[in-house]
């Protein structure tokens, strides 16, 4: 991908989150909801609208089509993903494409779910065959025991106890208290992280994203279309799926595979970027994911983490991440994708980053049977 080929992130929104829905808070109604204010956030129409791209977890039996008849699009183009954490920059990808072919316009990517404790607990018992057929039954429901054992990995490895990976949550609800959308706003004390129910040891209530129900969505469109300010412009985006064939220890992701040519694209490095926006459904796996981004070169997360994070230096999941703001179901990779257009623009009010011009965004998900099968990385930079 050629990066002066200005394709931009133009309008980004979310429907707001909430734990404990309303009846009128559909699946299908939360994301025309965010579909409408992206559009209008980027000072378009939707008539505007010839591409669309939907995921969602409980949208079924509805598609991507469905919600385009009922906003009345009528589309050059359209796709669906049901890739989970790693859709939202996947579709962001196709999108890019898309608009740079010609094929669109304009294109709207949205995803979110309706995620009330019922429709999770269905959600993960039947998550895939696999889930369904070998997890399911022992019981171990969700992806908490995997990730509980893979975070007893990393710490074996780098010597690692709670309290470290403390710092990852309570720094992002620091941020979350700057953040009116965010589910969870009140401070966090280590204290109170380090006393906090077990779920899946050592993982606790805290090291585990709140199931909420609302949507994002973004609009992608070129340069010559703005209307409305700045933008985002995407330098480069890409994706690894099943990078190991879940033979690994899941210690590393297909970022480190990815990563070095994306930066390489986008003409900048890690040590550049004012904003990261990394998939946090647990702490580790933001560890993880910086690792193979090459932003702990010298291999020592724990510094990184008592210098960096915990000492509030590093803009990281400013929105406060899916941690504190909640994950919206197939909307958890792309909150972290409109936050980090929303810092770009300049329009994050209380939390926002001073001067921030490059953003990283990754995402991450689809666990196969042990760990996360994708994973994908968007640079950003903010336009004019």
């Amino acid at each position: 991908m050629a990066p002066r080929d200005a394709v931009v992130v133009a309008g980004a929104a979310e429907s707001p989150y909430t734990r404990h829905p309303a009846a009128s808070r559909t699946t299908p109604a939360v994301l025309v909801d965010a579909v409408r204010r992206a559009v209008a956030d980027a000072g378009l129409e939707l008539g505007a609208v010839d591409g669309f791209a939907v995921s969602s977890f409980t949208l079924r039996p509805d598609h991507a089509v469905d919600l385009a008849w009922r906003m009345g699009l009528r589309l050059r183009w359209i796709m669906e993903d049901t890739n989970g954490g790693a859709s939202a920059l996947n579709m962001l990808q196709h999108a890019v494409r898309a608009v740079r072919a010609g094929d669109a316009e304009v294109v709207v990517v949205a995803a979110g779910d309706r995620m009330t404790g019922d429709a999770f607990a269905a959600l993960v018992a039947e998550y895939n065959t696999a889930t369904r057929d070998h997890l399911t039954p022992l019981p171990m429901p969700g992806p908490n025991p995997l990730f509980a054992m893979l975070t007893q990995r990393h710490m074996a490895r780098h010597g690692l106890g709670r309290a470290d990976y403390a710092h990852i949550p309570i720094a992002q609800r620091a941020w979350a208290a700057l953040n009116p959308g965010a589910v969870y706003r009140t401070p966090l004390s280590l204290e109170e992280y380090l006393a906090a129910p077990a779920v899946a040891p050592p993982l606790h209530r805290f090291d585990c994203v709140p199931p909420v129900t609302g949507a994002d969505a973004i609009v992608v469109t070129t340069r010559d279309r703005l209307r409305d300010g700045a933008a985002a412009e995407v330098l480069g985006v890409g994706g690894v799926i099943n990078h190991d064939d879940q033979t690994g220890d899941g210690l590393s992701t297909g970022l480190a595979q990815i990563a070095p040519e994306l930066w390489s694209v986008a003409g900048i490095g890690p040590a550049e970027v004012d904003v990261w926006s990394v998939y946090d459904d647990y702490p580790v796996m933001v560890l993880i994911q910086l690792a193979d981004l090459g932003f702990v070169p010298d291999g020592d997360p724990r510094r990184l983490l008592a210098e960096r994070i915990g000492a509030g230096r590093l803009p990281l999941n400013t929105s406060g991440g899916q941690l504190s703001a909640g994950q919206a179901g197939a909307a958890a990779g792309l909150h972290g994708l409109v936050e980090a257009v929303t810092q770009l623009r300049g329009r994050a009010d209380r939390r926002q980053v001073e001067r921030a011009r490059f953003a990283a965004v990754t995402g991450y998900g689809m666990v196969l049977y042990r760990y996360g099968a994708c994973a994908n990385l968007a640079i950003l930079e903010r336009v004019p």
